[in-house]
């Protein structure tokens, strides 16, 4: 009879602990918060993973010039000024990759200057 009753309790203490560690155990309407920095002419991180239907907040700090990001795809747009920061609140609904690309003219790489966001169901 103990041996069932430690089995429930360290079940009971799994799950718990398989909730508090997963991404949806923060506090409802509390988004994933992703820092960008801008600078001629890439992104750091130049990749980005996110979650299908997971809040996100995007934070663009722009450090040298002013740079913009734009995800099509994602409906993002966001345009900074020189040593700013812009947050831009969004959700993905869709899984896929999309392509980004600044979204202000920062000089003669402008062009290449790119990133990719991976949604994930």
């Amino acid at each position: 009879m103990k041996l069932k009753a430690l089995i429930s309790i360290m079940g009971v203490f799994a799950l718990a602990l398989t909730f508090l560690a997963s991404p949806h155990s923060s506090a409802q309407g509390s988004p994933q918060r992703i820092e960008i920095i801008a600078k001629r002419f890439d992104y750091t991180p130049s990749d980005v993973t996110l979650k299908k239907g997971v809040p996100i907040v995007l934070v663009l700090t722009s450090k040298d010039a002013d740079h913009g990001l734009k995800v099509p795809g994602l409906n993002v747009l966001i345009k900074g000024k020189k040593g700013e920061s812009k947050e831009f609140a969004f959700t993905p609904s869709q899984a896929g990759t999309f392509p980004a690309q600044c979204a202000t003219f920062c000089g003669s790489g402008h062009g290449s200057m790119k990133m990719t966001f991976h949604v994930t169901d």
